[in-house]
């Protein structure tokens, strides 16, 4: 399950630009099971979409097996 709370608090530290979600995640990432990669990584991009994070736009790309999120 995503914890927007901690997410938004990562999101507080990174700079402006473009991120890989596993990235904003941590290196906890690689710990997880594929299906709940799977299934966080989606809650965060409906997250994104509906806005919960401001600042954060879906770029609409992916590049090295991931989806490009962009920090403003």
């Amino acid at each position: 399950m995503l914890d927007e709370d901690e997410i938004g608090k990562r999101l507080l530290g990174m700079e402006p630009g473009e991120f890989h979600f596993p990235q904003l995640y941590g290196e906890d990432w690689n710990r997880l099971y594929i299906g709940d990669k799977v299934k966080i990584g989606r809650e965060f991009l409906n997250a994104v979409r509906a806005g919960a994070f401001p600042g954060v736009e879906d770029t609409g790309r992916k590049k090295n097996g991931g989806r490009i999120y962009r920090k403003n």
